[in-house]
């Protein structure tokens, strides 16, 4: 992991309460690997104390950069949307397991999102584009205004599907009943998903009806973000036994099979 103070070159809201900031940090960038994250403070002073993790969205190692994507949904975040183009940005990263691509012997790769859980999927998509491999994504939001990046997520999806639960754009309803349709008609060899907890069981549960593998990348609340303080444990089954995994190291991505899906 590296430190870095690094200087923000783009910071603007994209959607209502969602904003996208580009910073300088080269180390970030190259190091990267789809489905990581980094630990941000948001203020100068120490109040809040405590970093707060976002996703990493997308990198561009050429020119060192990485960018975030980020609801404004609390104190912390707020502060943050305050920084303007220019200022410094202290970052820890990249933090946690992301995701893997399986081998060549599958070509047909599903990406599930839903509201801001889509930000670390395009970082994913571009990946799985780069390798040649051929994928649908579905992505799922409350209502058209919500809508993040489309035209970006178009570029490095085979097949882009939106859903609105209130039928603002797209189909009308869950990203379920589209992934339903997209698994009983096609023979897909991995599944990946990003959003809210609900939903990732919901996608975890088709996963196992259909027989492929899935990935999911969770949230939790994070203290440390490096493992220290076990705020951020979850109960996992692994082969056959009980235990408790960090998010921010072993995860926040899952084998879907493996999380214990508790008062969800």
């Amino acid at each position: 992991m590296f430190q870095h103070n690094g200087k923000l070159i783009y910071h603007k809201e994209i959607s209502p309460n969602h904003m996208l900031m580009v910073i300088d940090a080269i180390e970030i960038a190259k190091n990267a690997v789809m489905g990581q994250f980094v630990e941000v403070r948001v203020s100068d002073s120490y109040e809040p104390l405590l970093k707060r993790p976002i996703s990493i969205h997308d990198t561009d190692k050429k020119l060192g950069t990485i960018s975030l994507l980020y609801q404004v949904k609390g104190k912390g975040t707020k502060l943050l949307s305050e920084k303007r183009e220019g200022m410094y940005v202290d970052i820890l990263g990249p933090l946690g397991k992301g995701f893997t691509l399986p081998d060549y012997s599958i070509q047909k790769l599903l990406i599930v999102g839903g509201g801001i859980g889509v930000a670390p999927l395009l970082f994913l998509s571009k990946e799985v584009r780069r390798q040649f491999f051929n994928s649908t994504m579905i992505l799922g939001y409350n209502s058209k205004e919500q809508i993040l990046r489309i035209d970006e997520f178009k570029k490095h999806s085979s097949n882009l599907q939106i859903t609105t639960l209130d039928g603002s754009f797209g189909e009308k309803g869950l990203v379920t009943v589209p992934l339903e349709r997209e698994l009983a008609a096609r023979n897909y060899g991995m599944l990946y998903a990003c959003g809210p907890e609900v939903m990732l069981k919901s996608v975890a549960q088709l996963a196992e009806r259909y027989e492929i593998p899935c990935q999911v990348s969770m949230e939790s609340l994070m203290a440390c973000g490096v493992g220290a303080c076990l705020g951020c444990s979850r109960k996992m089954i692994v082969d056959g036994k009980e235990i408790y995994q960090r998010v921010c190291v072993e995860g926040p991505v899952f084998n879907s099979r493996e999380v214990v899906w508790e008062n969800v």
